[in-house]
């Protein structure tokens, strides 16, 4: 299998969710997680999702844990200071593989502004894709 990309924020109930949907969607080998995750992935989110044929309205946000970060080759964090909330130990091992892309934050924002979030997403994916080939 390919590479192994893992998409992490704080409650993976938006970014990171649109992000790992969007990989999958170009057949990447893609996961997320949050360090404080969320109960339920963001509805707004979900149907900015669903505008580009993406369903994730079920989709879980997970807890980070270790495991996850061992094997990852890359990971992204999406802008949200996990360094706030991420355990030490946990952080100490992304640093050697990880890259931010301080994004926008999608909770509390209307669906204009998340469709503009998403499509960001989308284009940085798609850039993603094409390093990883």
């Amino acid at each position: 299998m390919g590479m192994k990309v893992l998409f992490v924020c704080i409650e993976n109930a938006g970014r990171s969710k649109m992000a790992e949907a969007f990989a999958r969607s170009m057949g990447l080998d893609a996961s997320s997680a949050g360090t404080v995750p969320a109960s339920e992935v963001n509805p707004i989110v979900a149907k900015a999702m669903k505008e580009v044929g993406i369903e994730i309205s079920q989709s879980k946000p997970r807890y980070l844990d270790a495991r996850m970060i061992d094997e990852a080759d890359r990971i992204i964090l999406m802008g949200c200071s996990v360094e706030s909330v991420c355990p030490a130990v946990l952080l100490g091992k992304m640093k050697k593989k990880s890259e931010d892309w301080n994004l926008e934050d999608p909770k509390g924002k209307p669906i204009e502004d998340v469709r503009k979030i998403r499509d960001e997403i989308q284009a940085r994916v798609k850039v993603l894709k094409n390093d990883t080939k």
